[in-house]
């Protein structure tokens, strides 16, 4: 942010006009509403006959990328190394740690997790080629939703407050415009579909003066039906020297692929594929026989040793909502958190959760990435993860189970096995990581308390 602060210090002070009245998060759904949460945030009853499974619902990625940033409001550290392949071997672009470090002079292609600053990276991009004097739009930048443009949004207006001259507008479906009409606006931020319109059939941009094109998001953007087809249409109607940014959160091949086809001779940022390290994890399992004698297994593993906080995963809703009853009723400050709670309401409860409001977060696989809490220092596994099939899912096992051992600390996993079938499932985890997982004894305190140490 050294960079914007130097760029724009001394201008006064500003405010944007934006082409669409922008409410608070609170009036934002990305689906309907089915539960109330209490007035804490906590536990949420839900339905109890539903069985259905966060794994048998189409992944909302785009739920998941506002979700991590509403409750990313500072930068995460990260441990990942970072690998640059460039055109330029002369290019500073070697030396960079950061995306804030960015001066983003050529085309880029660029990959890290939520939280590292690829927004500000493209926004410091774009407020370093808008003439403010030009009264037309002159970067362009696509988001997958109108929640996540409202976001992005948002970040350019707080670094372009020191512009005042500067305008930003919104197109997204619903913001209704006179045909014939113009935009003044210098940065125009909006869903393909929308700014395809606004380029071609209704003339309100003219794709030839664009500076700097931005496609953020772009693992969601794949996902998303017709983007794709879009953002490629747009692309093609930009001039040759305008500057061409991509990020995304992931890097599968269908978004490696999509990102050759929108960036020409594109540098390459993007993180080494992460390490499957639990060095820092003792992990255990603990035999039983039905869902009682888990619960019971828990609170006996509650009762022998101290837990800052502890994150417990579920197969399914009811079983989820079934277990933060039983421990509230045990006197414990349980927070649920499950696929049906729309995305401000996770958020919220994440964020209490992180302020240490409630010790104990029951969830569904819906909170297995990306939540970063210095206190958890225990992952249960209530239900052992598996895929559709029934088979091991060992990504979202690491996910699950990586919550705890972060920040250089010692975590610890404990895994409930209540059948033979759920002890195969443990012994091919163990098998896919090469790592021992100890049978543990909750009966007996002395034992618990060891692992402890």
């Amino acid at each position: 942010m050294a960079g914007a602060a130097g760029r724009f210090r001394g201008r006064p002070l500003g405010r944007f006009t934006l082409s669409l009245p922008v409410g608070d998060l609170s009036n934002l759904h990305l689906k309907e509403e089915k539960i109330k949460p209490d007035a804490n945030g906590a536990v949420v009853k839900t339905n109890a006959n539903t069985e259905k499974t966060d794994e048998e619902e189409k992944e909302d990625r785009a739920a998941q990328s506002l979700l991590n940033k509403l409750i990313r409001s500072n930068l995460v550290d990260n441990t990942n190394q970072v690998e640059v392949l460039q055109r330029d071997p002369n290019s500073p672009l070697y030396s960079v740690k950061s995306f804030e470090e960015l001066r983003l002079p050529q085309n880029l292609i660029a990959q890290s997790q939520s939280g590292t600053g690829k927004t500000a990276a493209f926004v410091l991009a774009m407020l370093s080629q808008v003439e403010p004097t030009n009264r037309y739009p002159q970067c362009l930048c696509l988001s997958p939703t109108y929640e996540l443009a409202l976001q992005t949004g948002k970040v350019i207006e707080q670094m372009g407050k020191f512009y005042p001259e500067l305008k930003l507008a919104y197109a997204v479906r619903g913001n209704k415009l006179e045909r014939g009409h113009k935009i003044g606006e210098q940065i125009v931020i909006g869903t393909p579909g929308t700014v395809l319109d606004w380029c071609s059939k209704l003339k309100f941009i003219d794709p030839k003066k664009i500076k700097v094109f931005v496609l953020d998001e772009a693992d969601v953007m794949i996902a998303t039906q017709g983007h794709q087809d879009q953002s490629i249409r747009i692309q093609r109607m930009l001039p040759r020297n305008c500057q061409m940014l991509l990020f995304s959160a992931t890097f599968e091949d269908s978004v490696w692929k999509f990102a050759q086809k929108v960036v020409p001779d594109p540098n390459i940022i993007k993180l080494k594929r992460e390490e499957e390290t639990l060095d820092t994890i003792k992990q255990y399992y603990v035999l039983c026989t039905n869902r009682d004698e888990k619960f019971q297994a828990l609170c006996n593993l509650y009762g022998a040793i101290t837990i800052a906080q502890a994150m417990i995963f579920c197969h399914t809703r009811k079983t989820a909502s079934w277990l933060a009853a039983e421990l509230s009723k045990e006197g414990h400050q349980v927070a649920l958190l499950s696929g049906e709670m729309v995305v401000e309401q996770r958020a919220a409860v994440i964020e209490r959760f992180r302020e240490g409001k409630e010790k104990v977060l029951v969830t569904t696989n819906v909170c297995a990435r990306g939540i970063d809490v210095e206190q958890v220092s225990v992952v249960i596994n209530f239900d052992l993860p598996v895929d559709k099939d029934g088979n091991p899912d060992n990504e979202t096992y690491l996910h699950r189970i990586g919550r705890t051992g972060r920040f250089g600390k010692r975590g610890l996993a404990v895994n409930m096995v209540d059948s033979k079938h759920s002890m195969n499932i443990l012994n091919r985890i163990q098998e896919h990581f090469n790592k021992n997982i100890e049978r543990l004894d909750t009966d007996d305190l002395d034992e618990i308390e060891k692992i402890a140490n």
